[in-house]
């Protein structure tokens, strides 16, 4: 059987258009615009409206990526969401998509593993392919984190924001497509980034409610030593799997978490900057959604061109992480 290569034929991304300025948080708790960007880099944050949820921004991004892929809804054997921010516990993001979309042949499933949840679902998505169970594929990154967000505690308001991210996969030229892939996972550290609240462990109580148990917790200190330490080994392992080497990359698109990680990242890398995709600056950390809004952004202002060697790389909680590096050629 001939080796297929997968890679990514379409991509489109979505943004929700009420922005949330540092200026305006500086309004609601003891926070300033300047120690939020010495800190991660970030000005504004993109928040839904009332009445929007995650499928709306998924189902967005997944019609601007078939029309970039010239691919209908009818043609999509299978979509994955990853996202921890459902509209509801179930039916699945993914379902509410194929039905907004119409893609009426499609199997959908949503995935969680939190910032990491894209990356996943390419690896997910991409190996139904190469194994010829499918044949087209979209992957959506998706949140809306404001919803899950303490807007009173200056150590988390700060840093997120909703948006969604999309990719149709399905067969490319030999030597295009991904190249390698690396996931990884380290339970023991899950409690330093989480949800307390709302799940079979903790049921929504009103006394949970009270507690502000729903919201995220996150212990930053640690999750940013993890982050430092896991960027550049997850690269380097995807790297030797493609049978590549730092050099050879032409652009890093990492998660947006936090500017300083993204740079620590791309130091140990030796990866310049100007040849890394950074717009935390306008989004804050969009978990699942923040590496394809970039990478899609890396596409449309035309710095990523046919042939480039691009690697994906990001950390999330539970924790987990993952990267991928792609010869960009649909």
């Amino acid at each position: 059987m001939n080796e297929r290569y997968v890679g990514i034929l379409g991509i489109g991304s979505y943004v929700p258009e009420q922005i949330v300025t540092n200026f305006e948080l500086e309004k609601k708790m003891d926070t300033s615009d300047k120690w939020i960007v010495e800190r991660t880099g970030i000005s504004e944050r993109r928040v839904i409206k009332k009445g929007q949820a995650t499928s709306d921004l998924a189902t967005k991004a997944a019609e601007k990526a078939l029309q970039d892929a010239g691919v209908t809804a009818e043609e999509l054997d299978l979509i994955i969401v990853g996202t921890v921010t459902p509209d509801m516990v179930f039916p699945s993001v993914a379902c509410l998509v194929q039905q907004n979309i119409k893609a009426i042949n499609a199997a959908a499933f949503d995935l969680t593993a939190v910032c990491s949840g894209f990356i996943y679902g390419v690896a997910t998505g991409s190996s139904f392919i190469k194994t010829g169970t499918y044949k087209k594929v979209l992957v959506i990154g998706a949140e809306s984190l404001s919803t899950i967000t303490n807007w009173t505690d200056r150590n988390t308001a700060i840093l997120f924001g909703d948006g969604a991210g999309a990719v149709v996969l399905g067969e490319v030229d030999p030597g295009y497509g991904i190249l390698g892939m690396d996931l990884g996972a380290e339970g023991n550290g899950g409690h330093l980034l989480m949800v307390p609240a709302g799940g079979s462990r903790t049921p929504t109580t009103k006394e949970t409610i009270e507690q502000g148990l729903h919201f995220i917790h996150m212990d930053g200190n640690e999750v940013f030593k993890f982050a430092i330490k896991i960027m550049g080994e997850t690269v380097k392992k995807a790297l030797e799997n493609a049978k590549l080497l730092a050099k050879d990359i032409t652009y890093l698109v990492p998660h947006q978490a936090n500017l300083r990680i993204i740079q620590s990242a791309a130091k140990r890398l030796g990866i310049p900057l100007e040849r890394v995709i950074i717009n935390v600056d306008k989004y804050g950390n969009t978990s699942a959604a923040s590496i394809p809004i970039a990478l899609d952004e890396g596409v449309k202002s035309g710095r990523i061109k046919q042939g480039d060697i691009i690697a994906i790389v990001g950390f999330g909680g539970g924790l987990t992480w993952g990267s991928g590096i792609i010869r960009w050629g649909k």
